[in-house]
């Protein structure tokens, strides 16, 4: 992890470790953790940021099957087969350059009283259909 702060502006990175499969990997307790350390108390807006070409920002429910959902509905919009001009890697791996036109490299929430002001249901969750690179960066910044 490293750190760095300006002012009211706070940011880390995290190194995460994805795996080999595609996965949806609720960091939300990764945000609520940086939060609490750099902005007790405070209001303002976390930008979380992906600076990878093969994976995206949810925010979306987990736990309950939306996020096994979530993958399948990638899985049918896009299929790991040979119809990708993007072609190196394993097969298929041209579908997961196009994932984050579909899920966004970032996401940027409200913060109230140092707290994520998400709906009950609401999780941030880290989107990774690319098995060939089993780590990735996540950059949380806090301005307020």
């Amino acid at each position: 992890m490293s750190a760095g702060s300006t002012g009211s502006f706070q940011s880390t990175t995290l190194e995460i470790t994805t795996g080999n499969r595609e996965v949806a990997l609720d960091i939300t307790d990764r945000c609520v953790a940086f939060l609490n350390e750099r902005a007790p108390g405070r209001d303002g807006l976390l930008n979380v940021f992906v600076p990878h070409a093969t994976a995206g920002i949810a925010v979306l429910e987990t736990g309950s099957g939306s996020d096994d959902d979530f993958l399948a509905v990638l899985r049918d919009l896009l299929p790991a087969d040979d119809r990708w001009r993007h072609r190196h890697g394993s097969p298929g791996h041209g579908r997961d350059h196009v994932v984050p036109g579909l899920v966004a490299p970032h996401a940027t929430l409200p913060v109230l009283g140092g707290q994520l002001a998400l709906g009950v249901w609401q999780s941030v969750v880290l989107i990774d259909t690319n098995g060939d690179n089993p780590r990735r960066t996540v950059r949380l910044s806090f301005l307020g």
